[in-house]
């Protein structure tokens, strides 16, 4: 072949980008939400699955909205589920859900939670919507108190007011913007051998709420979110769904009224963890231009089931939990029962909050 003709090709070849590096997935092989699935655990925070079906869908999921509103403590998204299609794709009910995030939940100072307390009392209270101080409600801590990442639910109920009983016992002076309020804490199967809906069903019926909160700890898709986040959401609660161990729901259908879920993610499947890992390391090595050749090489099956493999050395049942995971669930808890307390009664007698408090 002539000299000319040899550059006349290479020429060619520049043009048309043969000789550009090829290029690579940018993700790590196998999607987060299809992971999920199939280790038969949904994500808990609406915010997170949005943002794992965003990612797959391209852009918006139809049928979802979602807003952000950037405050001075805290950050606060909402995410609204319109229709079933919505529903369908984010495999969650519809209705609508607010997660409040801010590093400050973790911490433990009076002037800070206050400040939280505030936050979360004027999003609740979009929620809590009963005509008169003279509708009752139900305040349910889901959980297990002799676990400390599951025992969101009964520390609250211990800092709560219980109210009802002293209608009809107490002056009416002193229970100026007093609401009814009937608070129970109805622990786990494994203790006392009750699914927790039927002990809910069976005080609901009997004490006739206009509404139920529920409070339960829940599991997240990232350490970061633990003792950081805070999820309300009108849709009930299904305890044991974000660690494969899903029980009867708690909702408007089953119960009958309207139930308003809060939660806080106090724990992460290590799986999880070891997925977030895995994808960092895949993007990391997508950054280095000499590895591109190596990658390029890999068979992306081989390349799958190596990262599988990695993953399935965890153990299934591993849940992982910061030390510190008693301050932040007392912390979380006491924020959690101020501003519920605020919310349900509005116009309290001050000096009977002070001497309850």
């Amino acid at each position: 072949m002539h000299k000319k003709e040899k550059k006349c090709i290479e020429k060619k070849k520049q043009k048309t980008g043969q000789e550009k590096t090829p290029s690579i997935k940018t993700t790590i092989p196998g999607s987060k939400f299809q992971l999920y699935q199939q280790w038969d655990l949904l994500p808990e925070l609406a915010l997170e699955a949005h943002d794992l079906l965003r990612g797959e869908h391209g852009g918006e999921i139809p049928g979802v909205k979602l807003t952000e509103e950037v405050g001075k403590f805290a950050t606060i998204h909402t995410v609204t589920i319109l229709d079933e299609r919505g529903s369908r794709i984010m495999q969650k009910p519809e209705g609508t859900y607010v997660t409040i995030f801010s590093q400050e939940l973790a911490v433990n100072h009076r002037g800070v939670q206050q400040e939280l307390v505030q936050v979360v009392r004027q999003e609740l209270q979009k929620f809590v919507q009963l005509p008169t101080l003279q509708d009752t409600v139900l305040v349910v801590g889901f959980g297990n108190w002799k676990s400390t990442p599951d025992s969101l639910g009964p520390q609250l109920i211990n800092q709560l007011m219980a109210t009802r009983h002293l209608h009809g016992n107490v002056p009416e002076e002193i229970l100026k913007g007093v609401r009814p309020v009937v608070t129970i804490a109805p622990g786990v199967l494994g203790m006392t051998g009750i699914e927790s809906a039927d002990i809910v069903r069976g005080i609901a019926e009997r004490i006739k709420p206009s509404l139920i909160l529920a409070i339960d700890a829940l599991a997240a898709g990232s350490a970061s979110r633990i003792g950081t986040t805070i999820q309300i959401s009108d849709t009930g609660v299904t305890p044991g769904v974000g660690v494969g161990n899903q029980r009867a729901a708690i909702n408007q259908e089953t119960m009958g009224i309207p139930v308003i879920s809060i939660g806080v993610p106090t724990i992460v499947k290590a799986r999880i963890i070891a997925h977030n890992v895995l994808e960092e390391f895949w993007n990391q090595l997508q950054t280095r231009r000499h590895l591109s050749p190596l990658l390029q090489d890999l068979p992306q099956p081989a390349l799958h089931n190596m990262m599988q493999n990695a993953l399935q050395s965890c153990q299934t049942d591993l849940e992982v939990t910061p030390k510190e995971i008693d301050d932040l669930v007392r912390n979380c808890s006491v924020i959690l029962a101020n501003a519920i307390t605020q919310t349900l009664h509005p116009n309290m007698n001050a000096d009977f909050a002070a001497s309850f408090f």
